[in-house]
């Protein structure tokens, strides 16, 4: 039986009954209530997860069943089945019919310049727009938004007829140039929204320390803006590499073409060798994995680079 005990205080008056520990069950009780309820939930989460991860790997474990399955053993066994031997015949075909290592220097070099270029002119337009205070600079944000959505269906007889009137026709710079332009749309509407919340304190002071705006550019906003540009980088980079339809429609000759055009290259009209395909796409993959774990922490860095001031 609990008790309820009272102290007195200088006037001689009782004070309030202290709490018994009986009183305080119900209140630890409701506390391992909500730990369990929260526990629950976030187990229903966990496997939620799991399961979206299992669907998204599928198909990458399909490709990596038929990339070394031979011919045969596909049209007798099916996609899912397991090979009963190690069939490298398929990359070695790939590799080969392609050209694959100039393919691979097409599409670094293409993919880094752009990444580059695009993240640049990115930052200077924003700069622009967003610091610098330009009149109508909310339309010209709607604009660099609106051009970034336009289908590409719709750009590339324009971008082809004056790539052939200024000399870049099957040409590598056309693809840079073109990229950098429709990767800089989006960077540049990303930036100014940034940038338009620059803090204007910090501007004030440079200017009253006698910085210019150049110097602003590369001495107080860079520095701030510095994990956002890693993230676009990485974006371009990775959104370059698997452009296919304006790759397909400059480029006309295998010297010159990226490795998208050369996955294109291995089906026919009638008829599709799967395994060597599956293995193409499979070499394909590892250089733009590769790039994306060596970069990932800058990617993890600019992302989360706001969320603790």
């Amino acid at each position: 039986m609990s008790t309820v005990t009272t102290t007195p205080t200088a006037g001689g008056t009782p004070a309030e009954p202290a709490p018994s520990s009986g009183s305080r069950r119900p209140l630890r009780a409701t506390r391992q209530d909500e730990r369990y309820r929260r526990g629950v939930g976030r187990w229903f989460v966990l496997a939620a997860a799991i399961l979206v991860a299992l669907l998204m790997l599928s198909p990458f474990v399909i490709m990596v069943l038929n990339a070394f399955k031979s011919p045969a053993e596909y049209s007798q066994d099916g996609p899912l089945s397991i090979p009963k031997e190690l069939y490298l015949e398929g990359v070695q075909n790939f590799w080969t019919r392609t050209n694959f290592p100039q393919k691979l220097w097409n599409s670094v070099f293409i993919s880094a310049l752009v990444a580059v270029f695009g993240t640049l002119l990115s930052l200077l337009s924003a700069y622009a727009i967003g610091v610098g205070r330009i009149k109508g600079r909310l339309w010209i944000v709607t604009l660099f938004l609106v051009a970034n959505m336009l289908p590409q269906e719709a750009l590339i007889y324009p971008l082809f007829d004056m790539a052939q009137k200024v000399g870049l026709s099957n040409s590598q710079w056309s693809i840079i140039i073109i990229f950098t332009v429709i990767q800089a749309a989006f960077g540049t509407y990303l930036l100014a929204s940034v940038l338009g919340t620059f803090p204007p304190a910090l501007l004030e002071a440079a200017q009253l320390d006698g910085a210019g705006r150049w110097r602003i550019l590369w001495q107080v906003v860079y520095p701030i803006v510095k994990p956002t540009l890693g993230v676009l980088m990485i974006f371009f980079f990775i959104w370059t590499w698997n452009e296919f339809f304006i790759p397909l429609v400059m480029l006309t000759t295998n010297d010159t073409q990226t490795i998208p055009i050369a996955l294109a290259s291995l089906q026919g009209d009638r008829m599709m060798d799967a395994p060597t395909t599956n293995a193409g796409a499979l070499v394909s993959l590892i250089p733009a994995l590769i790039f994306f774990l060596i970069f990932q922490r800058t990617l993890t860095r600019g992302v989360t680079a706001g969320a603790v001031k």
